[in-house]
Formats: structure tokens, C-alpha cells, sequence
């Protein structure tokens, strides 16, 4: 008489097989919440002040960048700067140029809508010099997290810089939306000649404090703070005069934070880009 396979298969065996489904659906998940190497793709909007720095109210630019995902594996070395690459294509050096330097870099974190120490925007100030009067240039910058490899998050236009004047400094606002994690992050600015794109100046950690050790996170990551939190009224008996009161002031509350929450998000519209930068400079 032949067992069919139905009847051969006993209930300590479904019970492993289901216990295997589980755990492997569990697995999903836990992937699914953390995820690990080039799994999160990175998501930033930058805008890029080249005339007045700071006290420019409009950007010349405005960009929503969709990158590769962050890694901590690998160490600190200069293969994955755009300075490297463009020495080895051309087999030339990648050192410095003497005839152009850095003066100064600048950094202001803003957006920390939790209160924990970490920021969600990057404001970004740097001065080039040059012993050329006029020189036409562009600049990459780059973030590394926990002393991780260096990753590109923001590229230039052509901008021009006038000998050792003070009054071109260039400014990068950017709002790191998604895949970012929270953590210690150090800036690194490269400078390259437009014409031949040739690197010409670099100024990073090392040379600043400005550009280590700052506390960063993407927005996702930055939770909604007690101004965006539920609050619960209570209805219960009372005179209608003071019910009202407490109804507009909890409503203006809500209100406060909905445009605290909007602000970060439409942070590099036109309108609200030229309010912010009034902002900044009074």
C-alpha cells in the first residue's frame, strides 16, 4: 500500500518548518529596519551661494541629490577622492597646487527637531585664495562618518575667486533628508582648476576643527519634537469661555509646529530659501 506524502509528514516537522518561516520572516524585517552597506540610499537638497556668501539672499543653485549609500568599512584613504581619480586618469599628481590655498572654512549646524545633539542641515562657508588675480574653479566636498571612507554629497558649479579677496566666499546649504545615520561626521572641501580640472587645494579636518567631529543625522532620523507631538484635550464640564482659550491655544501650538515641520522640507523652495537667508544675516 503506498503512504501518501501528506500522511508521512508529522506535526514536529510542521512545527519546525513553521518555526523556520518565522524566523526568517523575522530576519526580513530586522533587514528591513537597519539596513546594512549600500541597502540606504543617501538623499540631500543643496543650494550653493557663490556671490556674497552669507549675505546672499538668493541661491545661484538649487540641486536634490540621490547618492550611494554610506559605509564605515574601509579606512580613511585618498582612492576615493575625486582629487585621486582625476590624478590617476591623467597619470599626473594629485598634490596640491601652491598658487591656490584656503583661507577659512565655516560651519553652522541647524535643524535638530528632537533636541538630541544631532543636526539634520549643514550651512557651509568657505574662502579660496589665489596668488592669480581671477582664477575660475569648482569644489567637491565630501563627509565621512565614524572616520569612515570619505563619500561625496555635494558638487559646485564654476565659481570665480579673485586673488586673496575676502568678499567671495562660497556658501553650501544642504538639508540631509535620508540615509545619513546618526553620528560623529568630519567635512572635507576640495578645490579644482575648471579649466583642465586639475586639483589644486584641499582643506579638511585636519587643517580645522570646523570640519570634525559634527553631531549629523537625515532628517527621517531627526523624530518630530514635543511641539509636533499629540496633545489630548479634555472635554470634560467647565465654563465654555475657558474651554475656548484652552482650544485656540493648543490649535496655535499645533500650528507652530506644523510650519516648523513644513520649513524643513521646503527649505530649499525659492521663497522660503530667500526668507531663511534674511533670517540668517539679521
Amino acid at each position: 500500500m503506498t503512504i501518501s506524502t501528506r500522511e508521512q509528514f508529522t506535526w514536529p516537522q510542521a512545527f519546525a518548518w513553521a518555526f523556520a518561516v518565522l524566523a526568517i520572516l523575522a530576519s526580513s524585517i530586522l533587514m528591513a529596519d537597519e539596513p546594512i552597506g549600500g541597502e540606504e540610499k543617501r538623499t540631500s537638497e543643496s543650494s550653493f551661494y557663490a556671490d556674497s556668501g552669507r549675505s546672499q539672499a538668493v541661491p545661484d543653485k538649487i540641486s536634490r541629490d540621490e547618492l550611494a549609500a554610506f559605509t564605515t568599512n574601509g579606512s580613511r584613504d585618498k582612492t576615493a577622492l575625486r582629487s585621486f581619480k582625476a590624478g590617476a586618469s591623467a597619470n599626473s599628481t594629485s598634490l596640491a597646487n601652491t598658487d591656490f590655498w584656503f583661507y577659512l572654512a565655516d560651519v553652522e549646524l541647524f535643524d535638530d527637531f528632537d533636541g538630541d545633539g544631532y543636526f539634520s542641515g549643514i550651512d557651509l562657508l568657505f574662502d579660496a585664495d589665489t596668488y592669480f588675480s581671477r582664477a575660475e574653479v569648482y569644489a567637491v566636498v565630501y563627509l565621512s562618518l565614524e572616520g569612515g571612507p570619505w563619500t561625496e554629497y555635494a558638487e559646485t558649479e564654476t565659481f570665480v575667486i579673485n586673488g586673496t579677496s575676502g568678499s567671495d566666499e562660497y556658501v553650501i546649504v544642504t538639508d540631509l533628508v535620508a540615509g545619513y545615520p546618526t553620528g560623529s561626521y568630519d567635512i572635507l572641501i576640495e578645490l579644482f582648476d575648471a579649466y583642465d580640472d586639475a586639483f589644486v587645494a584641499d582643506m579638511g579636518p585636519e587643517s580645522t576643527s570646523e570640519l570634525a567631529f559634527l553631531p549629523l543625522e537625515d532628517a527621517e532620523r531627526d523624530a518630530t519634537g514635543p511641539a509636533q507631538r499629540p496633545i489630548v484635550i479634555n472635554h470634560g464640564s467647565g465654563g465654555g469661555g475657558a474651554v475656548d482659550a484652552l482650544t485656540l491655544a493648543v490649535l496655535a501650538l499645533l500650528a507652530a509646529g506644523s510650519v516648523a515641520l513644513r520649513r524643513r522640507r521646503l527649505l530649499h523652495s525659492g521663497l522660503l530659501r530667500l526668507a531663511h537667508s534674511r533670517e540668517r544675516c539679521a
